[in-house]
């Protein structure tokens, strides 16, 4: 199968830094806010939807392809995207609970709550409606994935440093929450045509 790296190069950085689906289109902001008050917990968060964006990209496309859409069953893509995205949470949920249990503890109830992670579902559909190929659908899975660790990540020292910092009372919790998020989303706007124009 022939590929193009650099937009496959493309495709990745646009997927965790321009188009960055937390930040810059505001999916699955829920977990977002909600497990990112410390560091193990958002890096644990973080691999988890990495781990199902990538499974589901590589689940749903062959069954788009190959299985809905010479068929005739497009419209029955969003019933059949979530039942895989659902059985993949799952299978992340066992798999933390055996092996990772404070972690798994740590996530509670925002882990199950993936299964209907806009996020992930977001990247199925952007794969197909893109025309991407299977390796540029794996690729852009990844990049999204990696966007939304980096976004967790990021995030998770800015409450730090802001619960450090003493804020009004005013500000305290939500408030203070909120504004960290429009701020940090206002800087990752900086990215725009960045990517696009990186090898010209």
């Amino acid at each position: 199968m022939e590929f193009d790296f650099k937009s496959l190069v493309i495709i990745m950085m646009s997927a965790v830094l321009v188009n960055n689906y937390v930040l810059r289109q505001f999916l699955g902001v829920c977990p977002f806010l909600g497990v990112s008050k410390d560091l193990k917990s958002s890096a644990g968060m973080g691999l988890s939807v990495l781990f199902v964006m990538i499974m589901a990209a590589a689940a749903t496309w062959p069954i788009q392809v190959y299985l809905l859409t010479p068929n005739g069953l497009g419209f029955m893509q969003t019933v059949v995207f979530i039942l895989i995205i659902a059985t993949l949470v799952q299978l992340v949920e066992v798999v933390l609970r055996k092996f990772l249990p404070a972690i798994f503890a740590s996530l509670g109830i925002y882990l199950p709550l993936m299964t209907t992670n806009c996020a992930v579902f977001a990247v199925t559909i952007s794969n197909i409606n893109n025309e991407y190929t299977f390796i540029e659908a794996l690729v852009s899975a990844v990049g999204a994935g990696l966007g939304f660790l980096l976004a967790m990540v990021i995030f998770t020292g800015v409450r730090e440093q802001t619960a450090a910092a003493d804020p009004p009372e005013a500000f305290k919790g939500i408030p203070i929450t909120l504004i960290s998020a429009a701020i940090l989303s206002l800087a990752f706007f900086a990215f725009e045509g960045v990517i696009e124009n990186l090898f010209k």
